[in-house]
């Protein structure tokens, strides 16, 4: 197998690194409007992918349970355009559907190295080649629709089409109304509501043309409980934001067979990013990033007509799944985990 170098000179503007479901503004990276030839690299796999015989589930963990109930179980050649893909949540979604074979479109905004934070797209596509996968780096800011519109025209013209789209980036501040300046506020909006609309938009018209088209978006289970809102109030309804569309879409693309979920983990997840908190999270109290991507890979081997409209928590799918050992998820298995922002039943009264 190849190596693959990144394209060098790509000079990079003030955007967002995103890292899994949460992003951080650093000024100096990422180009958002990724046009040009520098931005784009399509990475190809020059392995041999097995195809799935008979009844094998192409899942991590238990007995193929869900294929014995007819569920498709590999996402094989399907074309997954995943936002936030460099790093975190993304990349592990994007890795997990690259060990079936299928082509991963990274719209991410690291193009070049992060003094602080690891991965770039390139990095990424590296390693979603080794997968099996075949990949797609594209230097795109979400907020951008010229830019996002332009990316998906790409991956649609590259791979044939998009079968899936995973709204994964985020902007997330957990700061009170008086140290949120509206600076911030219209970023989590800019990022979070209007680059998940924007991008789920953008790629519509090769979703309807998809066999099995899946929206699934990195959000919360929606919530009016006050305890949620009032240490972060900006944040939170960046986030209800994501989820309502969620909602709305699985109504509105019901008849077309578009399915649109959303995940969340019921545990916080162990990122890179979590440094950039200030140490407010234990790392060692956490999961890793791949119990989402598991469970995401569960919801979007499903038939998409069959399932839309929920709000998933990523242990929840894995126990339906059945026979998943959780303990391999968590980043010390002896510590007590730290449960999410946003997960029902956790309210305080």
């Amino acid at each position: 197998m190849g190596v693959y170098r990144p394209p060098r000179g790509v000079r990079g503007r003030a955007g967002l690194l995103c890292h899994g479901a949460r992003c951080l503004r650093r000024p100096g990276w990422g180009d958002p409007a990724g046009r040009g030839r520098g931005p784009y690299r399509l990475y190809r796999s020059h392995a041999a992918v097995a195809p799935l015989g008979p009844g094998v589930a192409h899942r991590r963990h238990g007995p193929p349970s869900l294929a014995a109930r007819g569920v498709m179980t590999t996402l094989k050649n399907k074309t997954l355009f995943i936002t936030g893909a460099s790093r975190g949540i993304g990349k592990a979604i994007a890795l997990r559907a690259a060990r079936d074979g299928a082509n991963i479109v990274i719209a991410a905004k690291t193009d070049q190295p992060h003094p602080k934070l690891p991965g770039t797209i390139h990095e990424a596509a590296a390693e979603i080649v080794a997968a099996g996968g075949q990949a797609l780096a594209l230097a795109v800011d979400i907020r951008d629709e010229g830019a996002v519109a332009e990316a998906a025209a790409r991956a649609a013209a590259t791979f044939g089409g998009i079968d899936i789209v995973v709204n994964n980036a985020s902007a997330i501040s957990l700061t009170p109304t008086p140290q949120t300046p509206p600076k911030r506020f219209d970023l989590m909006m800019s990022v979070n509501v209007r680059g998940t609309y924007v991008v789920t938009q953008a790629c519509l018209p090769w979703l309807a043309k998809a066999p099995n088209p899946h929206i699934l978006t990195l959000s919360p289970p929606p919530s009016i409980h006050p305890q949620w809102y009032g240490g972060h109030v900006a944040y939170t309804i960046s986030k209800m934001g994501m989820s309502l569309c969620v909602l709305g879409w699985a109504e509105e693309f019901r008849d077309q067979g578009i399915a649109a979920n959303a995940l969340w983990p019921r545990s916080i997840i162990a990122t890179a990013a979590l440094a950039m908190l200030g140490g407010a999270v234990d790392p060692a109290r956490c999961r890793t990033p791949e119990i989402v991507a598991d469970a995401a890979h569960a919801i979007l081997t499903r038939p998409a007509r069959g399932c839309t409209g929920n709000f998933f928590l990523d242990e929840e799918v894995l126990r339906e799944a059945g026979g998943v050992d959780f303990t391999r998820y968590a980043v010390d298995p002896g510590q007590r985990l730290l449960p999410d922002l946003f997960v029902p039943g956790l309210e305080e009264g």
